[in-house]
């Protein structure tokens, strides 16, 4: 552990992991919680740009009918 520089807590928690799941991957071991955030916070983001088109057209039209 001491040549790889790995805390003993790092590979607890990786052997509980190891018993818990079948993966390693970050996405495969996040709670149920973390993973409706996730989707949450694609989502928003997602809506956010939905709104900012019209807007942005907005803006282009207001333009176009000033020149």
């Amino acid at each position: 552990m001491r040549e790889f520089k790995i805390s003993n807590a790092t590979l607890y928690k990786w052997i509980k992991e190891s018993k818990t799941t079948v993966s390693f991957k970050t996405k495969d071991i996040l709670t149920d919680e973390q993973k409706e955030l996730i989707e949450l916070r694609k989502r928003n983001k997602q809506l956010e740009m939905e709104n900012d088109i019209p807007k942005q057209a907005g803006l282009i039209i207001g333009r176009k009918s000033k020149s």
